[in-house]
């Protein structure tokens, strides 16, 4: 089992680290936003030539690579979204008794934009690997957009910790289009095919006759699947869960904590 040690510890320790420094950048100055910004988009340039050059590198050190750099385009998404390069037409408040399915339409249209570069980086890193035995780096991403949707789902539908404490200030018009909730129907769904793709992949992580990226590369993602599954749980049960980032956000006073624009929709 030591084989699959260090790809567990490895995953586990970049999800840590890397949520809080983007929550760390989120939450300073606005004036260093565009500097966070072109640092990261470097990194994104960076990543995405790894991403092509370890396409064709079958070695562990090809899937840490792969691996590495999907995070890295994945947190230029997050980034500039919550920084607020890439928002959406209507980056605005959801008005006063907005219901259903106009208020899901209201919610889209505060993150139209960062949808479609989802999309457009999905696409580049698909044209990198296209034809390449090391597609890692392609799973990667699409295992953080499908899991990010259902938590973001999850959000608006309602559960019982909204974690508003991540939202930088200028983003504290999102919390109208959160819901507290006990429970919705998404959750069990989302949970159940978060643990079952989990366990598939490292299913397939202890298949024989595995090549060294491919070892590295399902084991990695096994770890990243059940820590997106985790970070569901994390809406729903009693558990101190932000203290895991305290480190990355700033410190409020009780006052803040209770600011009128910061309100959620209760549903109990």
């Amino acid at each position: 089992m030591a084989t699959y040690a260090a790809p567990v510890l490895y995953a586990v320790l970049l999800w840590w680290f890397s949520t809080g420094l983007i929550l760390l950048l989120d939450h300073a100055p606005r004036r260093t936003h565009p500097w966070s910004m072109a640092g990261a988009t470097l990194l994104l340039a960076a990543a995405l030539v790894a991403i092509r050059t370890s396409a064709g590198d079958t070695s562990a050190t090809g899937a840490y690579t792969a691996f590495t750099a999907a995070l890295v385009v994945w947190g230029w998404q997050e980034m500039s979204y919550y920084m607020g390069f890439l928002s959406g037409p209507r980056p605005v408040a959801c008005a006063p008794g907005l219901r259903g399915v106009d208020r899901f339409f209201a919610a889209l249209a505060t993150s139209l934009w960062h949808e479609f570069a989802i999309v457009i980086g999905g696409l580049a890193i698909l044209a990198l690997v296209w034809g390449s035995p090391n597609r890692f780096a392609l799973w990667t991403y699409g295992a953080l957009v499908v899991m990010n949707l259902s938590a973001r789902l999850n959000l608006f539908l309602g559960v019982r910790n909204l974690h508003a404490e991540f939202l930088p200030d200028h983003l504290g018009y999102l919390a109208c289009y959160l819901s507290r909730k006990p429970m919705n129907l998404l959750f069990p769904v989302s949970v159940s095919l978060g643990t079952i793709a989990a366990a598939l992949l490292g299913r397939a992580a202890l298949g024989t006759d595995l090549l060294e990226h491919e070892l590295i590369g399902f084991t990695v993602l096994a770890t990243l699947t059940a820590l997106a599954t985790l970070e569901h749980w994390f809406l729903m049960l009693p558990l101190p869960s932000a203290e895991l980032w305290r480190w990355s956000l700033p410190a409020r006073t009780p006052a803040e904590a209770v600011r009128p624009r910061d309100r959620v929709r209760d549903h109990v």
